[in-house]
């Protein structure tokens, strides 16, 4: 008999690993997935490939596959503002009244864990139409668990933020602590995420405790300016008494306007016609994700 070659062996056992996890959340990769996510392309470290203005969505997500990607592929002057979402709430209410009222998009990656525990937060960020991403669902360290148990977060995560949230979450996934690998970007592309990073973190989180001020926060915005920047800021106060980065927003959006860009909606990176720089109803339940996803989780 000849012998079955030892990385054929791996790769059977990692998509057992990963059907498994599947299989336990309810949800199951379409024929497309099967076929374009087997197996992931090299990582390419920094920005995405430029992409072309036609390409349908489908394809666009396909492009960022295999890619860490820490910047918008654009060379227009246009920046995209995030936040994480994994403590507490405590600037959940600030942050949505100062992007509301500087008519500024952004995206929110939320955990599994806070979505089930703040359920009203995650349905009031969806409700004011911001692109809601996965941030896994405990925020561990990646690298330390098996591939089954991987999966197992960001699936369970997706499942959380659905139910919170009442929409269907964007096929983005930022992973925990921005630490990734080649072998672990390619996982979550099989499940039909693309990983989406951070060009600059304003370390807002750290607080006066760990050194940090309103005019830090800001310098750190404007000290990774360039076209396509993906600002990551939080909006949990993890314990302490302020959340810098929802005190500084209004200074960070007003520098950055005032330095000549324009801040964007992430969801362009799929659909052309979400990247704008005003914020509008752009609601997940009007993207258009059916025509995007490779995967489309069933339950």
């Amino acid at each position: 008999m000849t012998p079955f070659p030892k990385a054929a062996k791996r790769t059977v056992v990692g998509l057992v690993v990963v059907a498994a996890a599947l299989t336990v959340f309810g949800t199951a990769p379409t024929a497309a997935a099967g076929r374009g996510r087997a197996a992931a392309p090299a990582v390419r470290t920094g920005s995405a490939e430029a992409l072309s203005e036609p390409a349908p969505p489908i394809n666009r997500l396909r492009a960022l596959f295999g890619s860490e990607n820490r910047t918008m592929p654009t060379q227009r002057r246009v920046v995209a503002v995030t936040f994480n979402a994994a403590w507490d709430v405590e600037g959940v209410d600030t942050t949505l009244d100062v992007l509301r009222r500087y008519h500024v998009p952004a995206t929110f990656f939320l955990t599994g864990d806070f979505a089930d525990r703040h359920p009203a937060a995650a349905r009031a960020i969806a409700a004011a139409g911001y692109g809601i991403g996965n941030h896994s669902y405990s925020h561990p360290h990646f690298e330390t668990l098996r591939p089954g148990e991987r999966a197992a977060e960001v699936l369970r995560a997706d499942h959380a933020i659905r139910t919170a949230t009442g929409t269907t979450p964007l096929p983005f996934f930022r992973f925990p602590y921005g630490d990734t690998t080649p072998q672990e970007i390619g996982e979550v592309n099989a499940l039909g995420f693309a990983d989406i990073e951070w060009t600059t973190d304003t370390k807002g989180y750290r607080g006066p405790r760990g050194g940090m001020s309103v005019r830090k926060v800001v310098q750190r915005a404007l000290d990774a300016l360039r076209p396509g920047e993906i600002i990551q800021m939080h909006v949990g106060s993890d314990g302490q008494s302020t959340v810098l980065d929802a005190d500084a927003l209004p200074q960070v959006v007003e520098a950055i306007r005032a330095h000549g860009y324009d801040i964007v909606d992430l969801r362009g990176i799929l659909d052309p016609t979400q990247n704008t720089a005003a914020h509008g109803p752009l609601a997940n339940a009007t993207y258009n994700l059916a025509a995007c996803s490779v995967t489309a989780p069933r339950r």
